[in-house]
């Protein structure tokens, strides 16, 4: 019979806060999944807003008024929105957006990079639904422009981080004894 210190799990035991963790992964998971299903479902001009959104809250530009904006489109020359790096808008980071299934490959990294090149600009972020060919991942590696690409996986769990697009259901605080306020001198 398990202790009152431990959970019992399947064939294994848990102490409750390793339970606790493993729920909170299952959890995490499974709205990670429901949140690129959403995403999916929304307009493409919708998934620009909300690079741009998942950009501000991560701390690029400031406000989302004038911290950047989504230009997707046609005629959008291979960038679909602007953020400024910092909230003085010393330098920009240019966007790229696809809500794809299919696995985006080198031609698409190449073709960014060629638009980066026509705004003279050093960095480009390439957010997708989907995910990167390894020859995609290599071409950003390796190029003078920096690159960061974000697959639909890294996208979902940005997202929870930064508390776009989620709220909370329940808050849960685990406390323990603190050994220093009871030591007596």
């Amino acid at each position: 019979m398990p202790s009152s210190n431990t959970v019992q799990q399947g064939t294994q035991q848990e102490t409750p806060i390793e339970a606790l963790e493993s729920g909170y992964l299952i959890l995490r998971e499974n709205l990670a999944r429901e949140l690129l299903d959403k995403i999916k479902k929304c307009s493409p001009s919708f998934f620009e807003r909300l690079v741009v959104d998942l950009l501000v809250k991560m701390g690029y530009g400031g406000s989302v008024r004038d911290a950047g904006s989504a230009i997707g489109g046609r005629g959008d020359e291979g960038i679909d929105g602007v953020i400024k790096e910092d909230r003085l808008g010393l330098d920009m980071i240019y966007l790229q957006a696809k809500r794809w299934e299919a696995t985006v490959g080198r031609p698409e990294i190449q073709k960014f990079a060629g638009a980066l090149q026509g705004q003279r600009a050093k960095k480009g972020v390439f957010i997708t639904t989907s995910d990167f060919s390894r020859d995609a991942l290599e071409f950003a590696k390796n190029i003078d422009s920096k690159i960061v690409l974000i697959d639909g996986e890294k996208l979902a769990q940005l997202m929870i981080d930064f508390n776009l697009g989620v709220s909370n259901v329940a808050v849960y605080e685990v406390k323990k004894i603190d050994s220093d306020y009871f030591e007596e001198e």
